[in-house]
């Protein structure tokens, strides 16, 4: 029995990265040995076993052999005999298909330390063609990647390209695209994961919502980028900038989707794309079963980014009206991440990168106001019903005049 340390721990220890997850196999042991060690078996298509002290993950080597469409459709055999530059080529990409001996010494078949050091994304073989998944998971490796100056490999690129007009993407199912989306919106530059995914064009497959998006003119005065599809990958940067938070980002790519449906007659404006977003939005999260706090700071965020901006030509009982309809008092988390996105909505923007938004401060302050006010006493004034609500409507109006006497 040999054992290496393979995958994501192998690459990021040559790329001087913190390693996060140690992932090993196994060559040239059985099932029943790896149970004899105290191993706990996990795998169900193929044998995994957790260590039973570190509880890391030990693969039996193993190959695969396409059967079917889509990720699904695979038959694996994993033996004794399997060998270590057998399993390494399965895998998807050169810098992911390096292992590491016990004693250090390094087994690269595929030159996976040569695209290291020349920082790019290369498949190991045509295999990577059979899993539609992979596609996505290079395009998540990108987000991660493309600030070191990685980039993707002519063939790899050509390949994904060909897989899209096979059909390949098509066989994903919503789950495993929401599961790398949303890791990839956690990268460090997850506007890569989108650009990878058009650049081949899986992302009018995928998310044709945003692929809607580019080739839409906005007005040049407020939006100097012009393409709405531009505009929303700077947004994504900003929110990047201002928020780790998934959430987030997810609902500063999506604030605008109904630009996409503005009738071209009516070019560069775009009336009423606030509404138009919503029914997008829903369907998009629909298909992906997308988990329902980042569907709904999304819809909040697409239908209230215009007012926010207005923020300043409100009056107190608007300003009050828009905090009640972000349920700003009850969700005070999912209010900070709303303005978050309204921020990376007016930085966005081609020459508006560092410009100040103080209509954020003013909505903060206007909440504050309003929950200065002490319901807990209005009501054991005697006060009930719509006679409360009447009075706490009008003292939290009056909170919010007073404190933005100086408005912004």
């Amino acid at each position: 029995m040999q054992i290496y340390q393979v995958g994501g721990a192998v690459r990021d220890k040559l790329l001087g990265l913190p390693v996060q997850d140690h992932d090993w196999v196994v060559i040239g042991a059985t099932p029943e040995q790896m149970l004899n060690q105290g191993y706990k078996q996990v795998g169900r298509d193929f044998p995994v076993f957790l260590h039973p002290n570190t509880h890391e993950e030990y693969a039996l080597a193993r190959t695969e052999r396409k059967t079917g469409p889509g990720y699904t459709g695979f038959d694996f055999h994993a033996a004794p005999d399997v060998s270590l530059e057998e399993d390494l080529v399965r895998r998807d990409l050169t810098i992911n298909a390096i292992a590491m001996a016990k004693d250090g010494e390094i087994i690269d078949p595929f030159n996976g330390q040569q695209d290291l050091a020349q920082k790019i994304l290369r498949h190991v073989s045509p295999a990577f063609a059979e899993d539609p998944v992979r596609i996505l998971r290079l395009a998540r490796f990108y987000a991660r990647f493309a600030p070191l100056g990685f980039t993707i490999a002519d063939e790899t690129q050509a390949l994904m390209q060909q897989m899209v007009s096979n059909g390949e993407v098509d066989a994903l199912v919503p789950e495993r695209v929401w599961q790398e989306s949303q890791r990839a919106l956690g990268e460090q530059q997850p506007r890569a994961f989108f650009e990878a995914l058009r650049n081949c064009g899986a992302l009018a497959r995928i998310f044709p919502e945003i692929d809607s998006l580019f080739g839409v003119p906005q007005t040049e005065t407020h939006h100097p980028e012009i393409d709405t599809g531009i505009h929303t990958l700077m947004v994504l940067d900003q929110a990047c900038q201002i928020s780790p938070e998934p959430r987030v980002r997810f609902a500063a790519l999506l604030h605008d989707l109904g630009k996409a449906t503005t009738p071209e007659n009516e070019w560069p404006r775009h009336i009423g794309h606030e509404a138009r977003s919503l029914p997008l939005i829903r369907q998009l999260c629909q298909r992906l079963r997308v988990p329902n706090d980042f569907r709904d700071l999304a819809l909040l965020a697409a239908q209230y980014h215009t007012r926010c901006h207005r923020a300043a030509e409100l009056r107190p009982k608007t300003l009050l009206d828009t905090l009640q309809t972000l349920d700003a008092f009850r969700r005070p988390e999912r209010f900070e991440e709303f303005l978050l996105t309204c921020i990376a909505d007016s930085r966005g923007r081609l020459g508006f990168e560092d410009k100040d938004y103080p209509q954020a401060e003013l909505f903060r302050r206007a909440y504050s106001a309003a929950l200065s006010v002490d319901a807990a006493a209005l009501a054991q004034s005697g006060l009930k019903g719509q006679q409360l609500a009447s009075k706490l409507q009008q003292l939290r109006c009056e909170a919010i005049a007073a404190k933005i006497t100086n408005k912004i």
